[in-house]
């Protein structure tokens, strides 16, 4: 049975350890709209965000406050928010549609398989920017192993133009939330350069 928290604004439901298990597998949908500005693509959701219905719903996870501190919301959204981001031009994705503990639990041909379906929403959606969270996802999806964070020249994605970011779970322990924050920033600066 799920728990809930305040900590000041709405409640937020805390999953309980069943409804965590009975969230592996589960498909969370995507937040796209047609010509956003940046179409930003997780790795896959994982089980929190999955039992919650919110992408990078778990707590510790840095995307919320470096999207915030990167410039792109005027101030730090909630995960039950993620449905205001086309309003800023924003959405979000994921390379892997399943929902696991941990996004090393995916395998190669999943991650290749998901850059297969990751082009199909870019053609389809046309989006200004598509901003990868996780550069060895990444490299895995697209076969790129020369791949780093920041922008990719030569990328097959018509005209969406592809930007690398640091993946902000709390896993990830090579960068720190201000680091984070300026790559989110780099990023919105330059798609605001056009």
């Amino acid at each position: 049975m799920a728990s809930t928290v305040n900590h000041g604004g709405p409640p937020r439901v805390r999953p309980s350890r069943d409804d965590l298990l009975a969230a592996a597998d589960r498909l969370l949908p995507d937040v796209i709209a047609p010509g956003l500005d940046v179409l930003l693509c997780g790795i896959n959701p994982g089980l929190w965000s999955a039992a919650t219905g919110h992408h990078f719903a778990r707590p510790g996870n840095r995307f919320w406050p470096a999207l915030h501190l990167g410039g792109f919301t005027p101030r730090q959204l909630r995960p039950d928010e993620q449905d205001t981001l086309p309003g800023y031009g924003l959405g979000i994705t994921n390379l892997a549609a399943r929902a696991t503990a941990r996004a090393d639990e995916l395998t190669r041909d999943e991650l290749t398989a998901g850059g297969v379906i990751l082009r199909a929403k870019v053609a389809e959606h046309a989006p200004r920017w598509l901003a990868v969270l996780g550069v060895t996802a990444f490299r895995t999806a697209f076969g790129v192993q020369a791949a780093k964070v920041g922008p990719q020249d030569g990328a097959p994605l018509g005209a969406t133009r592809l930007w690398i970011l640091p993946n902000p779970s709390g896993l990830n322990a090579h960068y720190r939330l201000a680091d984070l924050a300026a790559e989110f920033a780099r990023l919105r600066e330059t798609a605001q350069r056009g």
